[in-house]
């Protein structure tokens, strides 16, 4: 088949590869998010998808908007059989969804209807779930409403980030799509409706979920702290000064939520259990061992933080 791709972050870049260098199918091009300002000095950057397609020789495009008469008519042009879609961050118009003759197919980070929206493998971690996915699905003009081709399982481990989850699932989102084209282009592929009783929507994720409050289960904290890493990363408030935590584990031991049970190492105390804080990173510095940081910033057993 010929494969118009559209990504931009990192996620979409093991599909792209797989399918790029595959022998099945060809991708006649990339369209990807215009490159943005990063960081402190505002470094003009391209999107990860970008470089991947520029070092597979693919070209590629950046309009920045598929609403446009220009876009459309450079996808005209290409006429593709499919186009595949990976966390593209644009809405697609409905006359680009109905160009190619096997639509628009979507890599979707979690198991459809579940998770909708714009932080699927963030939202299953945060949520403590022991199961999760990828889903390929024909796109329609609704967010993550479109029929269901074809889905995929891993389980989630019990001290998983996000981060590592999110590189899982990307490779397996680049599997599952190659099964996903080979079947529909044999027409052994049946779409499915999804059962909108069944779902559920995630908001984008925001430093308004990053500080942690030791009046929650250690489960919960644990999980927030999985969830939130690598960004925005969950914090904590202590000696006043807000500090990142940046890896932790669920530990036995009891106490007044927030109490510092062990300095060596530094466990503190929830609403129920407890959690070590093994990696923690303060205000303007480096991160550093929880053993470090307490040294440096002289925590007693019995404190309340």
């Amino acid at each position: 088949m010929k494969i118009v791709y559209m990504g931009t972050p990192d996620f979409a870049v093991p599909a792209l590869k797989r399918l790029a260098t595959g022998e099945k199918h060809a991708v006649a091009a990339v369209f990807t998010q215009p490159d943005k300002p990063v960081g402190r000095k505002q470094i003009l950057t391209p999107p990860d998808v970008k470089v991947c397609a520029q070092e597979l020789n693919i070209p590629v495009f950046q309009p920045k908007s598929m609403k446009t008469d220009e876009a459309f008519n450079q996808l005209v042009k290409l006429c593709p059989d499919v186009i595949v879609v990976a966390a593209y961050g644009q809405i697609l118009p409905k006359r680009v969804l109905d160009l190619p003759e096997f639509g628009c197919v979507n890599i979707h980070g979690s198991l459809l209807p579940k998770y909708r929206g714009a932080a699927p493998i963030q939202q299953a971690v945060l949520n403590g779930d022991k199961v999760t996915g990828v889903t390929t699905m024909l796109m329609d003009v609704g967010l993550d409403t479109g029929d269901i081709l074809m889905k995929s399982e891993t389980e989630i481990g019990e001290n998983e980030t996000s981060e590592q989850l999110f590189d899982r699932l990307s490779v397996l989102g680049g599997e599952l799509i190659e099964e996903t084209l080979d079947a529909l282009e044999k027409g052994m592929i049946t779409p499915q409706k999804q059962d909108e009783s069944k779902a559920t929507h995630t908001s984008k994720i925001d430093k308004s979920l990053c500080p942690v409050s030791f009046e929650k289960t250690a489960r919960e904290v644990h999980n927030q702290i999985r969830g939130l890493y690598s960004w925005p990363v969950a914090t904590v408030r202590i000696h006043e000064k807000t500090v990142k935590i940046h890896k932790a584990r669920l530990c036995n031991g009891s106490g007044k939520p927030g109490e510092i049970l062990s300095v060596k190492p530094l466990i503190i105390a929830c609403s129920q259990g407890a959690v070590e804080l093994l990696e923690l990173q303060p205000e303007g510095k480096k991160k550093m061992t929880a053993e470090a940081f307490a040294a440096g910033h002289r925590l007693e057993k019995g404190e309340i933080i």
